[in-house]
């Protein structure tokens, strides 16, 4: 019998901070391949490790999306459901993971080329979904997520080798300067941050609600902010964000009256499918990383 080793090329969860260069492409696809970005396009990205997109859907889709989004959150059935969750101190719903395959709406954004073509342009190879949720963050006292690297806890917790998965987060309210917008620091993708401390068992049902393991230190967010600064999105509803996999980025709480909701889809390339955890005791729940590799069509 064949044992395969698969390197750790980028530890973390250890006793001490790490910070180790990244040994992965940004944009794996040819010069010139076909798909919705324009060479320039993919030339930021690239660069900056993100790409604002002023209109990706149009304001008759918006409206479509909403309206699922406020069927599922009023739901009882989804709230009942372990993929629903909850605001620690309002009790409403803040998160609903694997919303691709609870509705048929959404699970049609995932399908659309606008959005799937772009994730294979950056990624230069069939896709298919890690993790899929809509966020919804009400007015007066939402709370946000804390500075975080996703391929961190996609590599400790999910398994996933390499950095080749871009996700996209599409708005469906208006983001303010003022309503817990994304914040990403530019360039931030090209350093890889593995973060002390070992992973505890379930970790994800705590830190899907306030995030603890896996998080950046004081020092090495003041670090990496001087070196790279942040950027701060705002856009109208339609507008999307894509961005690496190994930006730093988070969102603060919103206390304006504004409510702020989005689609946050994540691609991972076919050619990069999960493994077991690098840097924790079990794998988490499938509805956050997901174990079904077929390719989007």
């Amino acid at each position: 019998m064949t044992m395969t080793t698969i390197t750790d090329r980028y530890p973390s969860r250890g006793p001490a901070e790490l910070v180790v260069p990244r040994q992965d492409p940004v944009v794996w696809s040819a010069p010139g391949a076909p798909g919705p970005m324009d060479t320039g396009e993919l030339a930021s990205f690239e660069r900056d490790g993100f790409l604002a997109v002023e209109q990706l859907i149009g304001d008759d889709e918006v409206a479509g999306y909403r309206r699922e989004l406020e069927r599922l959150i009023t739901d009882p059935a989804i709230r009942a459901d372990e993929r629903a969750i909850v605001e620690p101190r309002s009790k409403e719903i803040r998160s609903v993971f694997e919303v691709h395959r609870i509705s048929e709406v959404f699970a049609h954004l995932v399908r659309d080329e606008r959005v799937v073509g772009r994730a294979r342009q950056i990624l230069g190879s069939d896709v298919y979904v890690h993790q899929s949720r809509i966020n919804v963050k009400p007015g007066f006292g939402a709370g946000g997520f804390y500075w975080h690297s996703d391929f961190e806890t996609w590599h400790a917790e999910d398994g996933l080798p390499g950095m080749r998965t871009v996700s996209v987060s599409i708005a469906l309210t208006e983001n303010l300067d003022t309503n817990g917008g994304l914040m990403i620091m530019p360039g931030s993708h090209r350093t890889f941050l593995g973060c002390a401390g070992a992973t505890p068992k379930d970790n994800y049902k705590k830190s899907l609600q306030m995030q603890d393991a896996g998080t950046p230190s004081d020092e090495a967010l003041t670090t990496l902010a001087g070196e790279y600064g942040i950027r701060l999105f705002t856009g109208r509803a339609g507008s999307a964000t894509w961005f690496d996999c190994n930006a730093m980025h988070g969102s603060g709480d919103n206390i304006t009256p504004f409510p702020r909701s989005n689609v946050f889809l994540v691609f991972n390339s076919v050619e990069n499918a999960a493994v077991e955890p690098f840097a924790a005791p079990v794998r988490r729940p499938e509805f956050i990383g997901a174990r079904d590799f077929t390719p989007v069509r």
